[in-house]
């Protein structure tokens, strides 16, 4: 049985490799809360979904129309999946160890040896001759 809504490929295939199947998710309409006044408190344009054997339950809220927001549901949804079935080798969980090596310190070992590298390179640069006339 396919999903009720038109995912992309590459969402669809990594939802075939993990096993979700439409029949294990529970998806309800709910009003979102926030900004929007009237238009907010009178539609049902959040989508809450639940995964039956993880547990897992996403409600999105994210745009004004019930359609996109179910699209983004769904794909939150697989990728919450993975990220508790895979653990650390899941994309999700990849992206943010990436970001948090990228903004590390330096150790002060790998600093000063790329310090000393540079005054050595500088030093390289000073002994060239100038341009002479």
């Amino acid at each position: 049985m396919p999903f009720p809504v038109s995912l992309p490929p590459p969402i669809l295939a990594l939802a075939m490799q993990l096993r979700v199947r439409p029949e294990d998710i529970h998806e309800s309409f709910i009003r979102g809360s926030g900004k929007g006044g009237q238009k907010i408190n009178k539609t049902s344009s959040a989508v809450q979904l639940r995964h039956a054997a993880t547990g897992i339950e996403v409600t999105v809220q994210k745009h004004r129309e019930q359609s996109k927001n179910r699209i983004s549901a769904y794909k939150l949804l697989i990728a919450k999946i993975e990220e508790h079935v895979r653990g650390k080798e899941s994309a999700r969980a990849k992206k943010i160890f990436k970001l948090r090596k990228q903004k590390q310190r330096r150790s002060k070992k790998a600093k000063e040896k790329m310090l000393t590298e540079k005054k050595r390179r500088g030093e390289i640069k000073e002994g060239r001759g100038g341009v002479s006339w």
